[in-house]
């Protein structure tokens, strides 16, 4: 099918889990029955599953064994301290505090940080970062560089900050920006790296203006590789290094371990701040737990401190992006439009340019969704305008984000090429016969996070 081999995986598979096939048929009702919304389709009515690389990791053999020695003490289990040392070791920030996810740990920084009226600068926000922002009365400002919005573009750190703007923004907000977030890799715009320069001018632009820098950072073993194979100076340096400089120009990091600590469940946050750290405590008290488990049990305290040696093998990584770029590269070449590079986890499709004929309005990257798993039973993500789409308060109308997208995650260990190369054949078989696929449109849908439970309806 192409030119180019898919990369040797790393590792001997020890466990497997049969597939279920699905019919057509049944495909069709699981839509109907969800709404059309992918998100509430049975798994086991899943053939292929790139809706995301978020807790679908397959755990190693060292981190099952971990789980057998998890110590479920309730406070100051000898797990919390292995997890602890183990984030120290690559983050190098002064407390750490568990968390059950990602977004847990957004909620506990911004509820803690974020008044009403307040602004936080990213590159551009996820939508659990952007949610925990604005359910507070919070904006959420996305200061990527131009470039990233284009998707055919082939530059080496398109995730990058634009200072200028971020200058600019702090010195006329001032009071009113109480951290600036940099995601690594910027998920949002193509699963994109930041640069280690970006990452120092970043941190001196908040440096001067008093503002606090703290990394979105659950892919920040991929963005050290991107560094490592990209940036001039960065070579012969190891990704572990790599990392801890990325960490050493920041303030803190959240983190969501179920993505690059290769782990189901689990997160954290990890600062330097003494005050602000007692504060975050305080409301991890009150929500998830206390602070030596917050809200996780001993034993995923365990993988996850395996996970995070795990991930920053070059062997792995260097497997993992050649794996999601040879889909990239399977698509591509046969014309299916992709943004472009591929990015680290993701290969993100251009859903407007693949339905030319569905306007913003009827939702083209959540029809590809759609009929991706109606035709091939694979479910991805759409990244657009369910996603990302508000209400203009002025107007009523509906505002759509610069880019209407498909994702297509990758799993970390779980699938093969031959998985990928069935993703590519089902893709450019439905691309041949794009036209018959219709819009849609949203009957049911929640003020926050509304693509995770939204119910559409096919246009006729």
């Amino acid at each position: 099918m192409s030119r180019f081999k898919s990369p040797a995986e790393p590792f001997r598979i020890k466990v497997v889990e049969p597939l279920r096939r699905s019919t057509r048929a049944e495909r069709e009702a699981a839509l109907k029955k969800a709404g059309y919304n992918v998100f509430g389709v049975p798994a086991e009515k899943i053939a292929i599953d790139f809706l995301t690389d978020s807790g679908t990791s397959a755990m190693s053999d060292a981190q099952w064994a971990g789980i057998m020695m998890g110590d479920e003490s309730y406070a100051g289990a000898r797990s919390f301290f292995r997890f602890e040392k183990a984030v120290k070791n690559l983050f190098g920030f002064t407390h750490v505090i568990p968390a059950h996810q990602g977004r847990a740990a957004e909620r506990i920084l911004f509820e803690t940080i974020l008044k009403k009226g307040d602004a936080v600068p990213n590159n551009i926000h996820f939508d659990t970062t952007r949610a925990n922002v604005e359910v507070r009365g919070g904006v959420a400002v996305d200061l990527v560089k131009d470039e990233a919005y284009d998707p055919d573009i082939d530059l080496p750190f398109k995730g990058d900050m634009d200072t200028a703007k971020l200058d600019a923004y702090l010195a006329k907000n001032k009071g009113r920006v109480p951290v600036v977030m940099l995601t690594v890799t910027n998920n949002s715009g193509g699963g994109q790296p930041v640069s280690m320069a970006n990452i120092k001018a970043v941190s001196a632009v908040c440096r001067r203006h008093k503002v606090p820098f703290f990394f979105d950072a659950c892919r920040f073993a991929e963005n050290a590789w991107f560094i490592k194979r990209r940036e001039p100076g960065y070579a012969r340096k190891s990704v572990a290094s790599i990392a801890r400089e990325m960490f050493s120009h920041a303030d803190g990091a959240t983190m969501s371990a179920k993505k690059d600590a290769l782990v189901n469940i689990g997160g954290f946050i990890a600062l330097n701040d003494d005050d602000l750290a007692s504060r975050l405590k305080t409301t991890l008290i009150v929500g998830e737990g206390f602070p030596t488990y917050g809200g996780l049990a001993g034993r995923d305290l365990e993988a996850i401190a395996q996970g995070l040696a795990e991930v920053v093998e070059e062997a792995y990584l260097e497997y993992r992006t050649a794996h999601v770029a040879y889909l990239g590269r399977l698509l591509d070449e046969a014309g299916v439009p992709i943004f472009k590079p591929v990015g680290g986890h993701a290969v993100y499709l251009l859903a407007d340019r693949f339905l030319p004929h569905i306007p913003r309005d009827q939702y083209p990257g959540w029809a590809l969704s759609v009929a991706l798993y109606r035709e091939a039973g694979i479910r991805a993500a759409e990244i657009g305008g369910v996603m990302f789409g508000k209400l203009d308060p002025k107007t009523g109308r509906e505002i759509f984000p610069p880019l209407e997208m498909v994702r297509l995650a990758v799993p970390r260990r779980v699938y093969t090429a031959s998985h990928l190369e069935a993703v590519a054949e089902a893709l450019i078989a439905l691309h041949k016969k794009r036209e018959a696929i219709k819009g849609f449109r949203i009957v049911e849908q929640t003020l926050h996070l509304r693509h995770f439970t939204a119910r559409l309806e096919e246009l006729k």
